[in-house]
């Protein structure tokens, strides 16, 4: 990974507000929150580190989260050239529409899966796995559609959420921060 940009990515993360959600440490990043404002610097060092580390002839299309897997997903869209869809939490109806039901560290709710189709090649991206309750169903429903999950990126990897997914299928996961709350700290783990 570019030492630059990974070094920007790190940097922010320090200059992150921390809050609770009940019991839960919630950290305030531009990349997964949209608050504090999210620079292009910022934005383009992420994207960049996702690019270079994708194989970009084994992807047909790229699936952005809703909310803060957007803004990257697009990103990556426009410098890969491949086509993006979004996992909404809003139900459409629309034919092969995937429901899912997705439960976080502070919030419950679905998450709806369109424009996936059997064999499609999909890059995943979002912008935290805690977890691992958002994640995990998505990755199973495209299994479930018979559409390959490709590659899948994860901006920032908080606590055991990609452990527990990993254990739970074969699916290539990666991340670019790992990271643990302790408190309100936020402490680097790579």
């Amino acid at each position: 990974m570019s030492a630059e940009r990974f070094e920007i990515l790190r940097r922010s993360v320090f200059e992150a507000p921390v809050i609770m959600k009940g019991e839960y440490p919630y950290f305030i990043h531009p990349l997964s929150d949209g608050v504090p404002r999210q620079s292009a610097e910022l934005l383009a060092a992420a994207r960049d580190l996702i690019y270079e580390n994708v194989n970009w002839n084994e992807i047909d299309l790229i699936l952005g989260i809703e909310a803060m897997g957007i803004p990257l997903a697009a990103a990556l869209c426009l410098k890969s050239g491949k086509p993006l869809v979004v996992g909404r939490k809003r139900e459409y109806g629309l034919p092969g529409e995937a429901p899912i039901d997705q439960s976080t560290g502070y919030s419950k709710g679905a998450i709806f899966l369109n424009d996936i189709h059997e064999g499609d090649r999909v890059l995943v991206v979002d912008d935290v796995v805690s977890t691992g309750g958002t994640l995990l169903p998505i990755l199973q429903a495209i299994d479930r559609i018979n559409a390959v999950v490709a590659d899948c990126w994860i901006v920032f990897e908080k606590g055991t959420g990609m452990d527990y997914v990993r254990s739970n299928g074969n699916w290539p996961l990666n991340s670019l921060v790992k990271l643990e709350m302790n408190g309100d700290k936020v402490v680097l783990l790579d």
